[in-house]
């Protein structure tokens, strides 16, 4: 069973970064894709980037040009780094990966972005 464990959440305040990494179980190099989602109080589970086996990315509108995802897969992990937060991307961050037809998720870490 793959296991993907996050970490980096926190509370900021807006304008300033975090940076989330994702460490997983095992070698991500045969992962079809990772990336992550977020679900904020009250809204459903959104793509926020995901980046596939040949590392191209793709991105939410709304962050692109702030958050920047990236894999390494010498060290098993998938980092989003995440700048001039805002309020409103304040929500718990879900690392995901997917492999063939096989889908496997993080318990998630909470990011809150106040003033």
């Amino acid at each position: 069973q793959v296991q993907l464990v996050e970490s980096g959440g926190g509370l900021v305040q807006p304008g300033e970064s975090l940076r989330l990494s994702c460490a997983v179980s095992e070698n991500i190099f045969n992962f079809n894709a990772l990336g992550w989602y977020r679900q904020a109080p009250g809204k459903q589970r959104e793509l926020v980037a995901d980046i596939n086996v040949g590392g191209i990315t793709n991105y939410l509108d709304s962050v692109k040009g702030r958050f920047f995802i990236s894999r390494d897969n010498a060290e098993n992990t998938v980092n989003l780094q995440m700048n001039s937060l805002k309020s409103e991307d304040t929500g718990v961050y879900y690392c995901h990966s997917r492999i063939l037809r096989s889908e496997y998720w993080g318990q998630g870490t909470q990011v809150t972005v106040s003033s």
